[in-house]
């Protein structure tokens, strides 16, 4: 008799020339192209789409290996996928690699889109590559212009000058979600502030739908993406209140431009509590307010305040600083004369620039005020035993609230609130409102590898639209030197491209020199892969309806906010406008998590970096993507110190070795082969289905492993057949195997397939039909415990009474000499796999 297969020198396949033969019949096949005319029914399988800074790293190999479970099953599944893959092409990176080597930006991102384009090829992606497209492509930002002009017609492109995050190393305006802990989130660089007038999209308008709509799309987009945008989002109710304004002393409101100011605050109730009003230094507000006296103080101030960024003013351990402005506002609910002061502690885009300062309730307002020694007045009754050195910010009955009109003191908070609002609007002091945290995007950028912003100005009729028959706007020819910083746009100095006729008048005018954050071409990129060729209009409405919304989006949890947001907010815009017949664009969504080394964030400085390419010459493709599947759920962090390559490169080779050991003929019947293997097999295949549509992939990988470990075992012992590879419950598995590998692991699942005497592709059979009979269970092991121990094992029928299984429990002979003649107490029976014996 021979040895068991695995315990002769094993075989293996050579990993090198196995991706050779698969990656040249893959492009022979074009297996993953779709078919928007297929009658099948549809999924969108959407993954963010790179920045092509150079090859692919760990992090895309993640995102992808993750991304091509899903699209690869939905195939196996009947469904016609659309699964398309293009480039973030525009950029900072590209143009300052450019202005370092003297070339065009062009230079640098087209030969990294070569690169990751064979990359990801080779990567074994199932992407479908007639629809890629490039953001930095004439056809493609042609239609970014177009969708701007529609926006702007709408009244949701403007321009405004406002304070702007500036980096002084890149030199452009930052939207404040570009700036991670006061510094640039490109260069690290700390951010500033300069006045400049810039485009914005007035996402504002949207604010209550966008979180409205994330109570449904909290069913299937992670926790951590529903909460950041909730928070950004950050609808507050309060109360809008007028303050008049008048010199100090004077019963009238001041001749000065300002008569009054309105604030916004969601703590109406405390007003009696306002003893000084803060407005934000850099607001134009303060500079209108302050008087001559105060003014060179002011400015010295303003200075100062300029260099901070807004987490450094916003942060609750800052020293409180700050300038009276000379000037003073009537508190509407007790006639005080309360002093205007400018800090740094309010920010100018939230609400009016100023705020009603409540030390009492407030603790930077605590601060600022024992800081200038301001007065407190509390308005909310602390607990006795509460420390009076801080701000009472807890609940309790109102105090010191009281007027000859209106007394709050003993009311609960939201009892306070409405009683207050409700007089204000009274006396036309103010109005109940709702406010949100979030702030119109910012959109223009001073760089130059972008899509041009398409407006001309003219000094007779202002801003003019660039006809839409004249799009795209083309950059003009500039590189190296001619793209170097120099606080404006470097489009402004080409003087041939920015100097044109007026549409309007004829006259002189100049285009506009900003080009478009790369977040407005990410906002509807899913939108152009429905008709990529289509060179009569931004997207077919009816293929994108055919497809979308997207069923999956899977990419990296870092867009949380920014891309997410915008995203959704063009989808509702182009709903708006009747081009889309959806207003949210992403049904599902996956974050993966980051791979790091040896516990910490890969570098080069901290000598922790793993190359990709690297890891695929040494282990190959499959063995990579399978251990990053494997490694754990979708959304860890993956230490690839603690991941074993080579591990999975021998669970692969002993995979393949299933196919080989085959003999029965594609076709044979499965029925009468080894009963045990078909149930293992048709679990293994029931379970995969929950598994994947849970995002469960590591587990799916686990009970592969599983089965492969139950076929090897009727393989090289005979099972209960004796027939071994020929038994036809081998060949079944074996299938099983190969088709739920080619999930993960595509170059070996296509051997497989093929030394199993199929055709290519695995990617297009079928998923493997399961036998429902096999998955009622004949029998089920039931465990007997008696004084906490177990005694016997019983196999009994898994709709056993519990009554039934407690009388055949009772009568089992090992159950009986455990007893000995003791009281029973009490059985405890859990039908069919649990009795517990008390005595």
């Amino acid at each position: 008799m021979s040895e068991p297969a695995e315990t002769q020198e094993a075989a293996t396949y050579d990993v090198t020339a196995v991706e050779e033969k698969w990656l040249q019949v893959w492009k022979d096949l074009d297996p993953f192209r779709a078919d928007d005319a297929s009658a099948r029914e549809k999924r969108y399988a959407l993954t963010m789409f790179p920045y092509p800074s150079g090859d692919l790293h760990m992090g895309h190999a993640e995102v992808f290996a993750l991304h091509d479970v899903v699209a690869r099953y939905w195939w196996l599944k009947g469904y016609e996928v659309l699964n398309p893959m293009g480039f973030d092409s525009f950029g900072l990176n590209a143009e300052n690699a450019a202005i370092r080597d003297n070339e065009h930006p062009a230079t640098f991102t087209y030969a990294n889109i070569a690169v990751s384009t064979e990359s990801c090829k080779k990567f074994g992606t199932s992407f479908d590559w007639s629809r890629t497209l490039n953001t930095s492509d004439p056809d493609y930002y042609k239609w970014t212009q177009w969708l701007f002009l529609r926006f702007y017609e709408r009244g949701l492109a403007y321009r405004k000058e406002s304070p702007v995050n500036w980096c002084p190393v890149d030199q452009t305006v930052l939207a404040n979600e570009q700036v991670i802990d006061g510094h640039c989130e490109r260069c690290g660089n700390e951010v500033t502030k300069r006045e400049l007038t810039q485009w914005y999209f007035k996402i504002t308008d949207y604010a209550q739908e966008l979180l409205d709509n994330l109570d449904e799309l909290e069913k299937t987009w992670p926790d951590r993406v529903i909460t950041a945008q909730r928070n950004w989002i950050g609808r507050s109710e309060g109360a809008h209140v007028t303050f008049p304004l008048v010199e100090e002393g004077a019963q009238r409101p001041s001749r000065n431009r300002a008569s009054e100011i309105t604030v916004y605050t969601t703590r109406p109730d405390t007003l009696f509590g306002t003893t000084f009003m803060v407005v934000a230094a850099d607001a134009h507000l303060a500079r209108e307010l302050v008087t001559d006296d105060q003014r060179p103080a002011y400015e010295d101030y303003l200075e100062e305040v300029r260099k901070a960024s807004d987490i450094e003013r916003l942060s609750t351990e800052r020293p409180k600083t700050g300038v009276f402005l000379g000037r003073y506002a009537v508190n509407p609910v007790n006639g005080q004369q309360i002093p205007i002061w400018a800090a740094d502690y309010v920010l100018a885009d939230y609400g009016t620039g100023a705020i009603m300062a409540v030390p009492g309730q407030d603790q930077r307002d605590w601060d600022f005020a024992k800081r200038f020694d301001l007065p407190i007045i509390r308005t909310v009754r602390p607990p006795d035993d509460f420390v009076d050195d801080a701000a009472y910010v807890g609940q309790g009955p109102a105090i010191n609230s009281a007027n000859d009109e209106i007394s709050l003191n003993g009311l609960g908070i939201a009892e306070a609130k409405r009683a207050i609002i409700d007089w204000l609007e009274s006396k036309q002091s103010g109005k109940g409102a709702v406010n949100f945290r979030l702030r119109d995007w910012l959109l223009s950028r001073q760089r130059y590898w972008g899509a041009p912003i398409p407006i001309i100005h003219c000094p007779v009729d202002g801003e003019v639209p660039v006809a839409d028959d004249q799009l795209p706007v083309v950059l003009p020819e500039l590189r190296g030197a001619d793209l170097t910083p120099r606080g404006v746009s470097p489009l402004a100095a080409a003087e041939d491209w920015v100097n044109v006729e007026c549409p309007k008048c004829g006259g002189p005018a100049k285009r506009d020199s900003d080009t478009m954050d790369t977040f407005v071409d990410s906002s509807w990129y899913f939108l152009r892969y429905c008709s990529p060729q289509d060179d009569t209009q931004a997207f077919d409405t009816d293929l994108v309806n055919a497809w979308g919304p997207c069923d999956v989006y899977i990419g990296g949890v870092e867009h949380a906010v920014l891309h997410l947001l915008y995203a959704r907010f063009f989808t509702m815009v182009l709903n708006d406008m009747g081009l889309v017949g959806f207003r949210e664009p992403f049904s599902a969504q996956l974050n993966q998590g980051t791979v790091i080394n040896q516990g910490a964030k890969m570098s080069k400085s901290k000598g922790n970096g793993v190359r990709l390419g690297e890891q695929l010459s040494a282990f190959g493709v499959d063995a990579v993507r399978l251990t990053l599947v494997f490694a754990g759920p979708p959304e860890d962090d993956i230490d690839w110190a603690e991941m074993s390559p080579s591990g999975s490169l021998r669970f692969l080779q002993r995979a393949w070795r299933l196919s080989g050991d085959v003999t029965s003929s594609p076709g044979t019947s499965p029925e009468g082969g080894d009963v045990a293997l078909r149930r293992i097999t048709a679990r293994t295949v029931r379970d995969a289905e929950g598994l994947v549509d849970g995002f469960k992939f590591n587990v799916l990988v686990a009970r592969v492993m599983e089965l492969v470990n139950a076929t090897r075992k009727v393989i090289d012992t005979g099972g209960d057949s004796g027939a071994g590879g020929a038994d036809p419950a081998v060949r079944e598995a074996a299938e099983a195997v190969t088709i739920l590998l080619s999930l993960v692991a595509p170059y070996v699942a296509e051997e497989m397939w093929e030394r199993l005497g199929h055709q290519p592709t695995v990617a297009r059979t079928s998923w493997p039909t399961v036998d429902e009979s096999l998955l009622v269970e004949d029998s089920v092991t039931c465990v007997v415990q008696v004084r906490g121990k177990v005694r016997a094992r019983l196999e009994v029928v898994p709709d056993i009474s519990d009554a039934d299984l407690e009388a055949l429990a009772l009568a089992e002979p090992d159950v009986v000499r455990a007893i000995d003649g003791a009281e029973v107490r009490k059985v405890i029976v859990r039908a069919p796999k649990l009795v517990n014996v008390v005595v």
